[in-house]
């Protein structure tokens, strides 16, 4: 008669878990539940997932190594350091402490008047530590700008990051010469934000900027052409989604305005036209035929063009398409 394995010993009033146990229970941690497969973990979607079935075991998991990579010993011994990641965002990569603004102390309670007073001395010395140059204080004043714009327009964390390492590369290539770190600071998020595909229009950065069109745009050609940056032309199909989700259309109409696009790219009327006022042509087409119910001055709104051109884009879109008839009944 086979005996079963003791999994669990009690010693003194207590189980304790064997190692066969433990081994085994191991060993379970690292099969997939559904079809007994190994498990791989995915770090740089923080997943543990089956190689076999694709089940997603585990998500969101935490990293708890560095943020730096090392390939020799040297370069890990230099990087190598305690405390939070470092981050671009901030002047002096986040490596400096920072005194809250609030007057409490551990507990949430208030400070009194003595001990407040020194902590504001306290803080005022502080600032000046961190930014003991002129070009520290350059720099902390655009990336503050370059923040506060981006809240304003929703863009991505990986936008802001670009956007200060252009900055940075101005600032140490010695371009702000003669011009205003606010438009500097503003060339340098739109640069960004079409290197990352994720454009914004001028018209969109005029009232979040604090200096006119002309002179962040006259200060964006010059980053481009002294840095060389590699910016493509802006491509109409990258407007597309958010301007369908600022109106709430469904799947058939953003579909049907991407084809009318695509169309539309193909026999070159995108040639010379602005690509905001084209992606709110196209879903404005794509509304009509779809029976969809968008007025003009909805889809104007959210894109922020003039009426006359969506009318006039929209029918050059339809008119390049391969139903000359959808062309008639619009």
């Amino acid at each position: 008669m086979s005996q079963q394995p003791q999994t669990h010993r009690e010693i003194g009033g207590e189980q304790y878990t064997t190692t066969e146990a433990r081994e085994e229970e191991e060993t379970a941690e690292h099969v997939c539940p559904e079809c007994d497969a190994a498990l791989v973990v995915d770090e740089s979607h923080g997943e543990t997932v089956c190689e076999s079935c694709g089940l997603v075991v585990e998500e969101d998991e935490i990293d708890h190594g560095p943020e730096w990579r090392a390939f020799d010993s040297s370069e890990r011994a230099q990087k190598s350091r305690v405390g939070a990641p470092t981050t671009k965002l901030l002047h002096d990569d986040g490596l400096s402490s920072v005194i809250d603004w609030q007057d409490r102390d551990a507990k949430g309670r208030t400070i009194d008047g003595s001990k407040r007073r020194k902590l504001q001395r306290l803080r005022t010395w502080d600032e000046r530590f961190r930014s003991k140059s002129a070009q520290e204080r350059n720099l902390k004043q655009a990336l503050g700008e370059i923040d506060r714009m981006s809240s304003a327009l929703g863009l991505p964390e990986n936008v802001r990051e670009t956007a200060s390492v252009v900055y940075r590369r101005a600032l140490e290539d010695d371009l702000l010469r003669g011009r205003s770190i606010e438009a500097m600071a503003t060339a340098s998020l739109y640069a960004a934000a079409r290197q990352a595909s994720v454009p914004r229009s001028l018209d969109e950065f005029e009232p979040v900027s604090r200096v006119g069109r002309k002179e962040f745009s006259r200060a964006y050609r010059y980053i481009v052409r002294e840095l060389g940056l590699a910016i493509e032309p802006a491509n109409p199909l990258e407007y597309l989604p958010r301007f369908a989700s600022d109106l709430d259309l469904d799947g058939e109409t953003k579909s049907r305005a991407r084809s009318l696009l695509e169309e539309g790219m193909e026999s070159g009327v995108h040639s010379g036209k602005s690509p905001v006022g084209l992606a709110a042509a196209a879903l404005y087409a794509a509304s009509i035929l779809e029976g969809e119910k968008v007025t003009q001055k909805e889809v104007c709104s959210v894109s922020d063009v003039s009426e006359v051109t969506v009318r006039n884009r929209y029918t050059e879109l339809l008119e390049a398409g391969t139903d000359p008839d959808a062309a008639r009944a619009a």
